[in-house]
């Protein structure tokens, strides 16, 4: 899919990846590029920049996502593609609490359920849509030092993996962002945690990649190459890429 003259929404568009796909989609010439975000004077802010409108958005709440998507397709017309892309992230294992878990499982898993539930019926009654749905190499790999990061990371590739599977010969594309360490607020206090292994990538970086990945409607989109390495090594023999990841986490971990 070509990007000029499209309708773009951009869910966590105040900072980090979010706001560098707005700023590149707006240079590839979309028609409209939607900045939304919990922080809604950051949204405003990026919309400002690029030319763009801006929307207050929590997307742990799907009353939130649903009006985010009627509102943008009442007064501007239907969105050609939805980058679901807020995140979170929490420390800990099966220990983290119960309000940890159900956040961080509404944000980084739900905000994407939600976004089908909204968007998909639409995108079919009128011939097609794209989807890019932010995850991480957590997802195609795990998390050292976070359970509950694996684990939503692991759920939101599972989801865009069944849409692509169950909507794509009714038009629907979809991607998944799968990048390590990227230079975001989410890592700043960690900059040289395990999933900078191959580098700290930057924003304008993973927005380059977003856009190759949209134009030639791949589905798995790896801004550090490294990690399709590392999932053939995984599937290629468990129990030794297990070894691997409890030598990882007893370096990192102590």
């Amino acid at each position: 899919m070509q990007l000029k003259d499209r309708i773009i929404v951009i869910t966590g568009a105040a900072s980090g990846i979010g706001r560098a796909l707005a700023q590149r989609f707006a240079k590839e010439g979309a028609k409209l590029v939607v900045c939304s975000d919990i922080n809604g004077a950051g949204a405003r802010a990026v919309a400002t920049e690029i030319g763009g409108v801006a929307f207050e958005t929590n997307v742990a709440k799907e009353s939130d996502i649903a009006h985010l998507i009627e509102r943008v397709e009442a007064d501007h017309g239907p969105i050609d593609l939805f980058c679901s892309n807020a995140g979170i992230g929490i420390g800990g294992g099966a220990e983290a609490p119960n309000d940890a878990w159900a956040r961080i499982w509404d944000v980084n898993v739900m905000a994407h359920v939600w976004a089908a539930r909204h968007l998909v019926p639409r995108m079919i009654a009128r011939g097609g849509g794209y989807l890019l749905n932010t995850a991480s190499a957590a997802g195609l790999l795990s998390q050292i030092g976070s359970a509950p990061y694996a684990v939503t990371k692991h759920a939101a590739v599972g989801l865009a993996e069944w849409l692509a599977i169950t909507h794509g010969d009714q038009g629907i594309k979809v991607s998944v962002l799968c990048p390590q360490a990227v230079r975001t607020a989410m890592t700043a206090g960690n900059p040289d945690g395990v999933a900078s292994i191959d580098g700290m990538m930057e924003p304008d970086e993973v927005a380059q990649a977003c856009v190759r990945a949209i134009e030639a409607e791949d589905f798995l989109v790896l801004p550090h190459p490294e990690v399709l390495d590392y999932m053939r090594r995984k599937t290629g023999d468990y129990n030794r890429w297990i070894a691997g990841m409890r030598k990882l986490n007893r370096k990192y971990r102590g």
